[in-house]
């Protein structure tokens, strides 16, 4: 996995991570993290750390690569099943992986390409290659490099390089790709490339084929829209005499309007997936099943399921549908293998964030009350914000369709004055559910449940009434329904 840390971890990224490392799992080999930063002005410092909390979070953990953060929670947020401290292989040159720490490396094969006759370097400025690209198209033909500076004998008078090209013979190139089968290119079409701007900085298609080899990478798998680099790849790969890996292509992942989904939006990176609740294991899964399906009729799968079923031959060539109903099916299954006692904990973030302060006792109980109207953790505290300060809401929001206000104020003391007669240690949901079942009596249920389901939660759509004043208490409840009386009188 060798991401850039020019923006947030995307949904993308991370699929590509997973599936490297359950092949790597599922294969006995090694997974290895690379920082890919060669792109010095965009890399940032804080990207890097959002893929590494990301990553970790997920519980994709790696075998090389930087060093993972040490802590068991990444802020107030749990990190799945990842495992600390991991014994990180130290192999001379070859980690932590970063390859902004690499550049005297990438030196030496510079150096031997340009000793061989493979590269050169370029005098043409931007404005050279600009006009070279125009005579080529008003040509018809590809807008490449025209070798201008190929076969200089010497540098031309008063210029200084601009870049160090890497000299692309007119070649078709062909490789088996583990998705695709076999891919062809015509190397004629491409010019020759740039390879980097001097000696000490290398650009992105160089610095991996070295990485590649010196790693003993045996498989890079990663997205699709990275095709086109492989046969500029694997040229030098040949040139430098290195070893050849294994690719396999993935398809993007795109939007609902079969639109391609960019990092540069917010709602595609993990970690606003995770803050907005999401757990890490229906992540994965989700993300597992974006353009790959086992051969069974499964949905939910565990990590070690995932691990002995992924198949890169079962991965699909066409782009993958991101499906948000789908991601929250499932992530309400993975709540359902949830306990009570096990959500309470992983929602106290959220409920902090609502600046609710309770019990876990209390807590519990509204997790018991809302669960079934959650898709995320912090449904649980928006939803369950009512049980500790009633909405704001209109006195109209009281009257139950074709009723009107004046039948609401004695309902309601009706409901109050059965409601004072209990005990505090009695104001639980049998009890409750017997003495509304006496009030409601031979009159209309909605006349009755429906300005007292207002009253105790300030809104049209809640949990059971019944439910509602079991959590509150009987202080609370009566509280708000006087609050609902006064407002039908002001």
């Amino acid at each position: 996995m060798a991401p850039s840390p020019t923006g947030h971890l995307h949904m993308g990224s991370a699929r590509t991570a997973l599936y490297n490392w359950l092949f790597a799992r599922q294969n006995g080999g090694t997974f290895v993290l690379r920082i890919e930063d060669t792109d010095k002005e965009r890399s940032k410092k804080e990207y890097e750390t959002e893929i590494l909390e990301g990553l970790a979070w997920l519980g994709i953990d790696w075998d090389e690569g930087p060093v993972p953060i040490s802590s068991q929670k990444i802020g107030k947020f749990p990190i799945s099943n990842f495992q600390f401290p991991r014994e990180i292989k130290e192999r001379g040159d070859f980690g932590p992986y970063r390859q902004s720490e690499r550049t005297e490396i990438y030196k030496k094969y510079l150096k031997e390409l340009l000793e061989k006759g493979e590269a050169y370097y370029c005098y043409c400025t931007k404005e050279d290659i600009e006009a070279q690209k125009q005579a080529l198209a008003a040509q018809g033909l590809p807008p490449k490099y025209n070798g201008h500076c190929r076969n200089l004998a010497e540098p031309p008078a008063g210029k200084k390089p601009e870049v160090i090209r890497f000299k692309v013979p007119e070649v078709k190139v062909e490789f088996d790709d583990m998705v695709r089968g076999k891919v062809a290119f015509d190397a004629a079409l491409f010019g020759d490339m740039i390879i980097a701007k001097d000696l000490d900085n290398p650009l992105y298609n160089f610095a991996v084929v070295v990485d590649d080899a010196l790693m003993e990478i045996t498989h890079v798998i990663r997205a699709e829209d990275h095709i086109s680099n492989t046969p500029k790849q694997i040229l030098m790969q040949r040139a430098l005499g290195f070893q050849e890996p294994i690719y396999a292509h993935i398809p993007l992942i795109l939007n609902p309007d079969r639109s391609k989904m960019s990092k540069r939006f917010a709602d595609t990176a993990v970690m606003d997936y995770r803050n907005d609740g999401y757990l890490a294991p229906a992540i994965t899964n989700f993300l597992a099943f974006l353009g790959w399906h086992p051969k069974g009729d499964e949905d939910v799968l565990s990590e070690n399921e995932l691990t002995a079923q992924f198949d890169l031959s079962r991965v699909q060539k066409a782009g993958a549908v991101f499906n948000q109903e789908k991601l929250n099916w499932l992530n309400r299954e993975y709540l359902k293998k949830m306990s009570d006692a096990e959500i309470a904990e992983a929602v106290l973030p959220f409920f902090e964030q609502e600046k609710i302060v309770a019990d876990r006792e209390r807590i519990e109980a509204v997790v018991a009350v809302v669960r079934g109207r959650a898709n995320t953790l912090k449904d649980f505290a928006s939803a369950g914000k009512l049980f500790f300060e009633l909405p704001m809401y209109d006195a109209s929001l009281l009257v139950w369709k074709n009723t009107t206000p004046e039948t609401v104020v004695p309902m309601l003391r009706k409901v109050a004055d059965a409601l004072g007669e209990l005990t505090y240690d009695h104001f639980d949901r049998s009890t409750l559910s017997t003495i509304m079942t006496t009030v409601i009596g031979q009159g209309n249920r909605g006349e009755v449940l429906w300005p007292l389901r207002v009253a105790l939660s300030g809104q049209a759509m809640s949990p059971d009434p019944i439910e509602i004043m079991a959590v509150l208490g009987k202080e609370e409840s009566l509280r708000r329904i006087k609050v609902a009386v006064e407002k039908c009188h002001a």
